[in-house]
């Protein structure tokens, strides 16, 4: 029987993610965390074979147990920015594909810097969820033709875990991006775009502020598609997250220190419009074609009450594409290996999503 570990199944990632593979029924899963009451409560509720473990990840002894015997492990532990390749690394040389809801760039270098002889064999995906995730992977259905100009805005209102805030504030430097830059013809622009305040974009609740930040998965995308221009901003329902991120960006101290300031700012947010996310992505074709051939699609809009789980969601659905076989061996983001089209069609499907289109 198909095994499939799952580290960090009790949080809100990992409980969707056992649910939606439970549901999709491939093989018996293996729940792992440091609490092993609630997650024998988590397998308990889970219909099929869901077997608890007591799991600490930085013990190498009980990881490399926990990771022995399964096809696949899927990492929904974090913070991402301190696990990084430590999952992935382990789960690869106990000859397990691996996938990961959250990590990056980060992540897949440290990995790769000394990659383990079966990395040659093993699928290691990582970025399986939202954003990054789904930021890098739809836009793509919208590069049926040559692109002039793609605008993605992706944000909302969403509660923060104490965890996830340690990930946003060490969400900083090259690796991850560029804040107020833009893609231009085949480079970064530092200084290119300014903040947009109290504008009102479709999809989104109100009047809402959009941030520009060029990540790095939005460089990698304009690249690879050879968009002259992309502009990606982050949305926010009020200003009270920029305005936690930036006081703890100007302190020398500690970053834990600010985590509760983090998440006291994403309540707010909720206070304000209710839990809601939004991807929403336009795009300009490139002029000079042939004007008797449809320009295909040029807006692209998912929204869900829930970011969180709906990365549980890709989560799931990279792991049965893992299992399917249609994943090449090596380290690489989801937005670069899984099938766009497949995915939207899938998560269109899936009850935590309220609103899918293209147009």
């Amino acid at each position: 029987m198909t095994t499939i570990g799952i580290l960090g199944g009790t949080g809100t990632v990992g409980r969707v993610v056992v649910d939606r593979l439970a549901r999709y029924g491939l093989g018996e899963l293996r729940i792992g965390g440091r609490d092993l009451d609630r997650v024998t409560a988590v397998c308990r509720a889970t219909p099929g074979v869901a077997v608890p473990v007591r799991l600490d990840l930085y013990d190498p002894r009980e990881l490399r147990e926990f990771c022995t015997g399964c096809q696949v492990v899927v990492n929904c532990a974090g913070p991402s920015y301190q696990v990084l390749d430590t999952v992935a690394r382990v789960a690869v040389a106990a000859g397990a594909d691996y996938v990961d809801a959250a990590g990056d760039l980060a992540a897949i270098d440290a990995l790769e810097s000394a990659a383990p002889p079966e990395l040659g064999e093993r699928a290691a995906v990582f970025s399986a969820g939202l954003m990054p995730g789904l930021s890098g992977l739809l836009p793509r259905l919208l590069a049926t033709r040559p692109l002039a100009r793609l605008d993605s805005y992706v944000g909302g209102a969403a509660r923060i875990s104490e965890l996830s805030a340690v990930d946003a504030l060490l969400t900083r430097g090259p690796r991850f991006g560029t804040a107020l830059a833009a893609w231009r013809n085949g480079r970064i622009v530092p200084g290119a775009l300014a903040p947009l305040r109290d504008v009102t974009l479709p999809g989104f609740r109100g009047r809402v502020h959009a941030w520009p930040f060029l990540s790095a998965e939005s460089a990698r995308l304009a690249t690879e598609l050879n968009v002259r221009e992309l502009r990606n901003y982050t949305v926010y329902v009020t200003d009270a997250i920029q305005r936690a991120l930036a006081m703890a960006w100007a302190d020398d101290g500690p970053i834990e220190y600010h985590v509760p300031a983090v998440v006291a700012a994403a309540e707010a947010d909720i206070a304000a419009t209710g839990p809601y996310y939004t991807l929403l992505f336009q795009a300009v074709p490139a002029p000079g074609r042939d004007t008797a051939t449809p320009d295909g699609p040029r807006r692209l809009l998912l929204r869900t009450p829930d970011s969180y789980a709906l990365s549980g969601v890709v989560a799931a659905i990279a792991t049965s594409e893992v299992l399917s076989g249609r994943v090449k061996p090596g380290a690489r983001s989801a937005a670069e290996c899984l099938d766009a089209a497949g995915v939207f069609a899938r998560l269109s499907a899936d009850p935590l999503v309220t609103e899918a289109e293209i147009r």
